[in-house]
This record gives C-alpha cells, sequence and structure tokens, in this order.
C-alpha cells in the first residue's frame, strides 16, 4: 500500500516537474518574442503608447505559447475541442495581458517612472513573472485538462481510497452500505 502510494506520488510529482521544466523552456522563448516586440514598438512605432506596445507583443506572444504549450508541454492534457481550448486559452491570456500592461501602467502613472528601462523591467520582468506564475496553474488546470482524469497518473481520489481498502482487505465504502457511524472496521 505505501510502496504504491509513494510509487504514484513519485510518479505525479515527476510529470509536475516535466511539465514545469517544459512550460518553462517555451515561457523563454515568449518571453524573447515578447520582450523583443516590445522593445522594438515602444521604442519606434509606437513610442509614447508603453502600454499598447506590452499588449501588442503578449498577443503575439501569447500565439506562440498556445501552440507550443497545446503541442509539446501539456500534449498529453489537450483538449478535444479546440475551439473550448482556445477560447480558455484566449481568457487566461487577457488576464495575463492585464496583469504585465498592469504593471507598466502601475510604473508609468503611479510610480511615475518614465524612462524605459523602468517600464521594461516593469512590463517584462515583474509583470511576466506574475502572469507566467497565474498562466502556468491556470493552463494546467483549466485549459489543458480534458485527458487529465484518462491519464493513469491522474486518476481520481477514490481510486487511493480503494487501493487502501483493497490492502487491508475491506470492500470500497461504497460497497459497505451506509450506516450513520460510516463502514464497520473489522
Amino acid at each position: 500500500m505505501f510502496s504504491a502510494l509513494a510509487d504514484r506520488i513519485r510518479g505525479l510529482a515527476s510529470l509536475f516537474w516535466r511539465e514545469v521544466a517544459k512550460f518553462g523552456a517555451v515561457g523563454g522563448v515568449a518571453f524573447v518574442i515578447d520582450s523583443a516586440i516590445f522593445i522594438w514598438l515602444f521604442t519606434g512605432p509606437m513610442h509614447g503608447s508603453e502600454v499598447w506596445a506590452k499588449a501588442v507583443a503578449t498577443i503575439v506572444a501569447s500565439i506562440f505559447s498556445w501552440v507550443a504549450n497545446r503541442f509539446w508541454t501539456f500534449r498529453h492534457r489537450k483538449q478535444a475541442n479546440v475551439v473550448r481550448e482556445a477560447v480558455l486559452f484566449a481568457v487566461m491570456n487577457f488576464v495575463g495581458l492585464l496583469i504585465a500592461s498592469g504593471c507598466v501602467w502601475f510604473a508609468k502613472y503611479v510610480l511615475e517612472l518614465n524612462d524605459k528601462p523602468s517600464l521594461f523591467i516593469a512590463g517584462s520582468v515583474v509583470g511576466l513573472v506574475l502572469g507566467t506564475i497565474f498562466r502556468f496553474f491556470a493552463y494546467r488546470f483549466w485549459v489543458f485538462n480534458e485527458e487529465l482524469d484518462q491519464e493513469p497518473e491522474f486518476s481520481h481520489d477514490h481510486d487511493l481510497i480503494e487501493l487502501h481498502h483493497q490492502h487491508r482487505g475491506q470492500a470500497p465504502a461504497a460497497d459497505q452500505g451506509s450506516t450513520p457511524g460510516g463502514p464497520s472496521r473489522p
């Protein structure tokens, strides 16, 4: 029982850290895309419109991120309904965009930091870190979750309870009949 539970926990932890590593690699490339476009836009065509420049950069990086996360990071979790997945992804990225753009807005209008390095740090460091933390958990639990219950590493908690009962020689609680005091112990 404890060996099976320990193996299951190790498997879940291993899968989680593989997802974190892949998500980090995708995020690193998305960071380069986002940062390069943001710098190009707010030093050139969108000079003076740093918040909008950050929004455009985030949208472009998000498109790359969706494709890479769907077909690599969370390929074992991707939803059969691509439209639903894309809409959820867009919504979660919109929240991420608000976080990153909000950091630029806060730096520019509240802290009155108008120099380019400060605005870059606000949007592409602070905003990206906060947005990335939000996105990882949003993607993992809401966007790319269709196959989750079908993966052997991610069975419902009742499987652990059933394994525990089997180890102790008991039938699962649902098969024992319900009594006000709960299942009887041998």
